[in-house]
């Protein structure tokens, strides 16, 4: 019995470890081993962790198809809670280094913590979700929120966007009015979208899953099925990190209403480069500028920026710290990759970005307040698939390559890992968290990109 739990180990330490470079294998495997919603959500009605929304899904539920409105309103007591909690962190020591190489600086998460308790005010952010059309629908007997605003132009095109981690529908608010309404905003009206933007499975107002396997294969159905039950007949789908991985896997299964894809984080390092990197090579010598970059930045992100999802991919429920400290949350959120936590380190240092305190704040009370730290890291464990290797997509694919993601990946491995590459653009300006941070930079790549298809 002991040898047969081990052999189940050794083959899920295996799974878990395939979406990471071969120099992480060893680390991985040591954590592993070692420790051998509706509108009914009201006041009274909060989120819980039992593995689905905070009212149980009945087996009519199961078959449901129907499509409820939903609203928010967290209770006045859960809100009173949060800030008792952040002003009784118990804090660590300072760390002792001048920069962010130990992790999150305790500055930093000071002045967070003192904004949020203080003068953060959630209502501000529930009022602006609730003046949006909002919906649930059940599929596969998993409750799913989503956002779906409507453009008055004749013949938009249908998009769905969907948002990653440490993410939420917050990210994409930003980009709902001007593809919408892109007179309003420099555009044309035969440029417009109708927005859908659903919270994934397990995440922010949707349901937890009760059973195993919602990996981004089996989102990227219930996307199509979304869609259809919405009745678009053809749509486009765009996305970064989890947002790439579950449009990527709309395009691997290639429904036939799905004209095309959109993605700020795309799978596209080749073989050979994965392979050089893997062995902790110098880049090669025959590397354009943009590829010796992009190898670098993914060179740095495989040997300083996986602690979080190493964790979240071996043992998601060991979290239990980030479900009981806002400020623990808060800190683990932060600390998704170098470049979004300097832009954030300089926002709580009153300087101009584009992304503002509140903006980040909301996003994580979010989390908070829906009780969704674990069930969120989960899609981790699910997850089966190499973020950035190719996936063999033959559907038209647009790529929004931004600087400062975790890596600018070139045209060059674009064309390569998508043959049908449409369109492909560099923004002058950007990170990870590219429609929430310059919305601006993302609405007009998404105009360009899906001219062709319309």
């Amino acid at each position: 019995m002991q040898s047969a739990k081990h052999a189940k180990y050794a083959k899920r330490a295996t799974r878990s470890l395939a979406i990471y470079p071969a120099r992480l294998v060893t680390v991985s495997a040591a954590i592993l081993f070692t420790g051998l919603l509706t509108s009914a959500w009201a006041e009274a009605a909060q989120p819980n962790d039992a593995g689905t929304t905070a009212t149980a899904a009945t087996a009519a539920q199961a078959t449901d198809t129907s499509i409820r409105p939903f609203h928010f309103h967290a209770s006045a007591q859960s809100l009173k809670d949060l800030r008792q909690r952040i002003v009784a962190t118990k804090w660590p020591g300072r760390e002792l280094v001048n920069d962010d190489t130990q992790g999150v600086q305790l500055a930093t998460m000071k002045k967070l913590a003192k904004y949020w308790a203080n003068d953060y005010d959630w209502r501000r952010a529930e009022a602006k979700l609730n003046a949006l059309p909002q919906f649930v629908t059940t599929i596969d007997g998993v409750d799913i929120h989503f956002i779906q605003v409507r453009s008055k132009h004749k013949n938009a095109l249908p998009i769905i966007i969907t948002h990653g981690w440490p993410g939420s529908i917050i990210e994409q608010t930003k980009l709902i009015d001007p593809l919408t309404n892109p007179t309003a905003h420099g555009g044309t009206a035969d440029e417009a979208f109708d927005v859908v933007i659903p919270s994934l499975p397990g995440y922010g107002f949707s349901g937890k899953p009760a059973e195993l396997g919602w990996d981004p294969a089996h989102i990227a159905r219930a996307w199509t099925e979304l869609m259809r039950r919405l009745g678009y007949q053809h749509f486009v789908a765009q996305g970064g990190d989890w947002g790439d991985a579950v449009t990527e896997q709309m395009a691997v299964q290639a429904p036939p209403e799905l004209l095309a894809i959109h993605t700020n984080m795309p799978g596209a390092v080749p073989n050979e480069i994965q392979q050089s990197l893997d062995a902790r090579k110098p880049a090669p010598a025959d590397l354009s500028a943009d590829e010796k970059r992009a190898y670098e930045q993914l060179d740095f992100f495989y040997s300083h920026g996986l602690g979080y999802a190493q964790e979240m991919t071996a043992r998601p429920q060991t979290l239990y710290a980030i479900e009981d400290s806002p400020v623990g949350l808060a800190a683990w959120m932060l600390d998704h990759d170098a470049r979004s936590y300097q832009l954030i380190a300089r926002v709580f240092d009153g300087k101009h970005e584009g992304l503002t305190r509140d903006d980040i704040l909301d996003n994580i009370t979010l989390y908070w307040l829906t009780n969704t730290a674990v069930s969120s890291a989960r899609l981790y464990w699910e997850n089966k698939l190499a973020f950035f290797a190719p996936k063999g997509i033959k559907i038209p694919v647009a790529v929004s390559a931004f600087p400062d993601e975790l890596y600018q990946a070139p045209q060059s491995w674009a064309k390569k890992a998508f043959p049908n590459l449409i369109y492909y653009s560099r923004p002058a300006k950007g990170g990870h968290f590219a429609a929430w941070e310059q919305p601006d930079e993302l609405t007009r790549d998404l105009r360009q990109a899906f001219k062709s298809v319309r």
